[in-house]
């Protein structure tokens, strides 16, 4: 046990897993409104289930063509627990149930008696809970909804930060539960801390990967009591391990981090795209938070899925971050949470950005917002954004799973903003149906074949040789679309050399050598410099 006055570090493989009432925490378990929904319609009933046949959900949790399916993998011995956890969560969540099933209500009012006519007569007939929440509005074509005043949702009791907690542990390279079903109970190889996700001890904790603090201000700054300082030893060393080559000292370079984890910079500049990054450097085959820059100017998030804007990374690199770019979201629509008020109401400082709205960097260059297509089950989402980076004279574009369904779109591109050199782009083009991802929103049922017919994909060969063709570009890299190592607890994605998807991304390679464009499937780590 070090001095509590020495100079300490945080390890290498330290980690930090963000819960809401014991669930991995994402956009949709955090943001008010569509938090209050998941909990009534996937979280309780998913428990409840569990609780009726444990051992229904054990086997299926372990059984890899069932992989990513919604199943609570908590071993049955730990029941009463799981029995516990429902239970807490029907009593001290009972605001959260009550709005969501308020929402219910409402959206069956609007069905019945938004037939084109005034909206005023139907506010006092709306529950209680929505009351100084909500406005009703018809779109043009007489169809009525409900809009949210989200900000006042994170002062409501909707949003409740006693439900936040972090675990802090170490990565011994095992995959970890997947993220949207198992609670992750409590064990003696993590340390649980009731702690709010904004909680400024822990940008104290992260910085200590490049700066160093000693463990007495790591207690004092976290709260911690006697047994939780001893248990937080694990984490520290008395040296850094950050890489010497994390900076450069001319010209440009871009490393792929994995994923859709992508990091430009020049000597004045970085920038981190959606950032998704290993804490385990055992093996050699990946970057990870050691090979970052100490100061970031701009993360940019391309849109609120899971595997794009991880909070269990977004955390770590707060404090050594200027600002994170989120794209603008239509304001109050139920399946379109804003990602800047979600990541504000934890301490991040945020730039919310419109299509083709532009943002400076460090040294030249600039950040140009780019139109998103596709990928969201054809919900109206308007926050999800593609970027072009022009940095130290090259032009990158960062297509992340954006479809190329329509190809004049990136005529009118590359008309705004010139050839590009470089086109980065995801390619699961045979993704997850709606309700995977989006079930508990929905207010109205969807059939198994509606659902089907409307999935979480991106670019196929055809669409993605378009978008080549339009932006004039000479490189393309696909994204590894999940199958790296690490990402098991997020993506749970298998793949074989006969899935569709590879055999498309096969396909696209192909187009591009034969059009002598410079084309690989990325996966680990990569790095290109100019």
């Amino acid at each position: 046990m070090p001095d509590s006055h020495e100079r300490v570090f945080l390890r290498s493989n330290a980690i930090i897993e963000p819960l809401v009432d014991k669930f991995y925490a994402w956009m949709h378990i955090v943001a008010p409104a569509q938090a209050a929904m998941n909990l009534a319609n996937v979280q309780v009933p998913l428990l409840e289930s569990y609780l009726h046949s444990p051992q229904v959900h054990i086997s299926a949790s372990t059984n890899p063509a069932l992989r990513g399916g919604y199943f609570v993998g908590v071993e049955q011995e730990r029941a009463t627990e799981v029995g516990d956890l429902l239970d807490s969560i029907k009593r001290d969540r009972a605001d959260m149930l009550a709005f969501a099933a308020a929402v219910a209500a409402a959206d069956e009012l609007l069905r019945q008696n938004a037939t084109g006519f005034d909206l005023t007569p139907l506010y006092p007939k709306l529950p209680s809970a929505l009351n100084g929440l909500v406005e009703l509005a018809y779109d043009t074509g007489n169809q009525a909804s409900l809009h949210f005043i989200e900000p006042l949702l994170y002062h409501s009791p909707v949003y409740d930060e006693r439900r936040q907690s972090v675990q802090l542990s170490l990565d011994d390279g095992v995959e970890r539960p997947f993220i949207l079903s198992t609670p992750r109970l409590p064990s003696p190889d993590v340390l649980d801390l009731p702690i709010p996700f904004r909680h400024p001890g822990l940008d104290e904790l992260f910085t200590a990967r490049i700066e160093g603090t000693t463990t007495a201000r790591l207690r004092e700054a976290l709260e911690l009591d006697d047994a939780q300082a001893a248990w937080l030893d694990r984490l520290l060393t008395t040296e850094p391990s950050v890489s010497p080559d994390r900076h450069i000292e001319g010209g440009g370079r871009i490393r792929y981090f994995g994923h859709a984890c992508l990091v430009l910079q020049s000597p004045e500049a970085a920038v981190v795209v959606d950032p998704f990054i290993s804490t385990d450097n055992r093996h050699g085959d990946r970057y990870t938070l050691d090979d970052l820059p100490d100061h970031i100017d701009l993360v940019l998030i391309t849109h609120g899925h899971q595997d794009h804007i991880v909070l269990e990374t977004l955390l770590q690199l707060r404090a050594r971050t200027d600002a994170v770019v989120v794209p603008r979201s239509s304001r109050g629509n139920l399946c379109d949470p804003s990602i800047g008020l979600y990541l504000k109401a934890m301490g991040f400082t945020v730039i919310e950005v419109n299509d083709f709205d532009e943002l400076a960097l460090p040294g030249g260059g600039r950040v140009v917002a780019t139109p998103f297509l596709g990928e969201h089950s054809d919900l109206d989402i308007r926050a999800k954004s593609t970027y072009v980076v022009q940095l130290a004279g090259q032009s990158v574009f960062i297509g992340a799973d954006s479809s190329g369904i329509d190809p004049v779109l990136y005529q009118y591109i590359r008309s705004y903003l010139g050839d590009v050199d470089m086109a980065f782009l995801g390619m699961e083009c045979d993704g997850a149906p709606l309700t995977w991802l989006y079930q508990g929103l929905l207010t109205r049922p969807v059939t198994k074949k509606m659902s089907d017919s409307r999935k979480l994909s991106g670019s196929n060969a055809e669409q993605a040789a378009a978008i080549m063709t339009e932006l004039g570009t000479d490189q393309a890299y696909v994204y590894a679309m999940g199958e790296e190592s690490w990402q098991g607890h997020v993506m749970a994605t298998t793949y074989t050399p006969d899935t569709f998807q590879i055999k498309q991304i096969e396909e696209f390679l192909t187009w591009c050598k034969d059009h002598d464009i410079a084309a690989e499937h990325l996966f680990n780590k990569r790095e290109w410099r100019w």
